[in-house]
Formats: structure tokens, C-alpha cells, sequence
């Protein structure tokens, strides 16, 4: 975290807004980060001490002039959020997400709210919001054509591009079943005091690598963590790596399915998590560009900043 005493040069304020965590950018007229916040104050808490509030003590920590432009992504628009910003229905191109940010009513400062993404597919329906803005930031470096953008979390996006516009995405609930499954079933007896699953492990590649060539077999392949455990000496970590090798590579047989052969593969991601879906990707034979998901974040909050105030 950085404050600087004073900041005169600033063109704005950039805002991350998630269900649990806030991050803001002050951001210069050269496009220089001059100070960066970062807190635990995320929507659910901002919702019952003040989103106004919270904003406005950040902005203050970093000496921001008064009355400075904010442009903000991702749950501060939900429902339970500050001010709902709806979405833009897919196909749509990114280019036109900033164009569709919602300014908070009742205050001075030109404060708006990027808007989310939803698919109105009945089949299918699917939303999201922040991750738009991610891929507004990673749009540079993607360039034309088709791809298939990977966004991995506890509820991970896989978005079709094509041509600069998003023209589908799946959500699939990988970390939640995973959670789901490791406590609350009776593979919590098979992983039980296990540590964090490594990219690397044998088991977790052999279990990606079934799960991509045979994603029908998923809910077998689950219960053999346990069996595997009781009659083949399958160790704790092994059996949580083949549990999380298994959830993963049925979300990627599931989002390869979606795309025709080829596709190139792009994976925008953080820390961790990166390195694990790195290693599933390639146990699946496939090797993604990566675009890390902070800057990613940051240049399409900068691109949205450019689009609405013609930084």
C-alpha cells in the first residue's frame, strides 16, 4: 500500500470492487500509478458501513483532489451493490462496455460503475461482472481473431471471443464443488489434512488428462478418490490432487467442447491458481498465453477511463 503527501497530477481514480475485496488505483495524467489502496472492504462489508464512506476514506488516504472522476468494476454494481449497473447482452463488443457505465447519482464527483455481462441464452444463461473488465484490459494483447480466454476462481469464466466482441461464455463452479466435495462427502475421509494441490503432481495431470478424454466418466472418477484411498494406497495428497485434477478437466473438456479445434487458449489469472491451471492446460496438450489478471484489471479500467473523460 502507497500514499503519496500530495497528488496533483491525478486524472483519476481506478476501483476493483469485489464481494470481499476493494483495490484502487490513483492514476496520473501519464498513466502512471501515483498511489495504490487495498482492503478487505469489499461489497459485503461496504453495503452495511457505506459504500460512499469506504470510497471516500480511500480516496482520502491517497490524497485525492476533490471532486476526482472514479471509474469502478465489478460487484459495487450487482444488486446488493452501491448502484445496480446492469449488464450488456452478449455478443457485445468490448469496445462498447464503457460507454455503458452507470454514474452514482447525489454526489458531485463523476463516479460511475462499469456494467456486467450476461447471456441471455435460455439453455444457457450466464452472467458476469468484473471479469468484463479484464477483458477489456487483455483485448490489446489477444489482437483479432478467435479465442478462448480462461479466467479461473472459485466460479471460473471461459469466454469466446471473436473479432474483438465477447460472443459467448461458460461459468463453471469448480472451486465451490471442490469445497463442496472435499468437506462434505466421504472423500473427506480420503483427503483429510492434505496441503494444497501442486500443478505438478502425477495423480492431478493423470486425472486432467482422463477427465479431457473422457468427461463422461466424471462422477466414477470422483468416487474412485475414495476407492482409491481404501484399496490402493492412493495418499491423502494424491487423492486431493486426482479430486482437483478431475473437477478441472472436466471444466476444460466442457469449455473446449464449445470452440472448434485450435482455438488458441489465453489464461488470465493470479498468483497461484495460475500455476495450477498452466499445469492442467498442458496436461490437456494445450499451451496458453497468460496475461496476468491485476494488470489486466488495471489496463481496462485505464481503457474505460480513456473512452468516458478522452484522457
Amino acid at each position: 500500500m502507497t500514499t503519496p503527501d500530495t497528488a496533483p497530477d491525478a486524472a483519476y481514480a481506478a476501483v476493483d470492487w469485489g464481494t470481499s475485496s476493494f483495490r484502487l488505483w490513483l492514476v496520473g495524467r501519464d498513466g502512471g500509478v501515483i498511489a495504490e489502496r487495498r482492503s478487505g472492504e469489499g461489497m459485503t462489508t461496504a453495503a452495511r458501513t457505506g459504500f460512499a464512506e469506504v470510497l471516500q476514506g480511500h480516496l482520502d488516504a491517497v490524497s485525492a483532489p476533490a471532486d476526482l472522476p472514479v471509474l469502478i468494476c465489478g460487484m459495487a454494481g450487482a444488486k446488493q451493490g452501491w448502484v445496480e449497473a446492469g449488464y450488456l447482452d452478449t455478443p457485445a463488443a468490448l469496445a462498447d462496455i464503457p460507454a455503458a457505465a452507470v454514474r452514482i447519482p447525489g454526489v458531485t464527483a463523476d463516479i460511475r460503475i462499469l456494467p456486467g455481462l450476461a447471456q441471455r441464452d435460455a439453455a444457457a444463461p450466464d452472467v458476469m461482472r468484473g471479469e468484463e473488465t479484464q477483458l477489456l484490459g487483455a483485448a490489446d494483447a489477444l489482437g483479432d481473431g478467435d479465442h478462448l480466454v480462461c479466467m479461473p476462481g472459485t466460479h471460473s469464466k471461459w469466454v469466446r471471443l471473436s473479432g474483438g466482441k465477447v460472443a459467448g461464455f461458460s461459468t463453471f463452479m469448480t472451486g465451490e464443488l471442490f469445497e463442496a466435495i472435499a468437506k462434505n462427502t466421504i472423500l473427506s475421509h480420503a483427503i483429510a489434512e492434505a496441503g494444497p494441490v501442486a500443478g505438478d503432481n502425477a495423480a492431478f495431470r493423470a486425472a486432467v488428462t482422463r477427465m479431457v478424454a473422457n468427461p463422461a466418466l466424471a462422477t466414477s472418477q470422483i468416487f474412485s478418490v475414495r476407492a482409491g484411498s481404501l484399496i490402493a494406497g492412493l495418499s491423502p495428497v494424491d487423492a486431493k490432487a486426482r479430486l482437483s485434477g478431475t473437477l478441472i478437466g472436466l471444466e476444460i473438456a466442457g469449455a473446449l467442447s464449445l470452440v472448434a479445434e485450435g482455438t488458441p487458449v489465453a489464461l488470465v489469472v493470479s498468483g497461484g491458481l495460475g500455476a495450477l491451471y498452466k499445469d492442467a492446460l498442458a496436461a490437456a496438450g494445450i499451451s496458453p498465453s497468460v496475461i496476468d489478471a491485476d494488470a489486466a484489471v488495471r489496463t481496462g479500467l485505464a481503457a474505460g477511463a480513456r473512452a468516458l473523460w478522452s484522457l
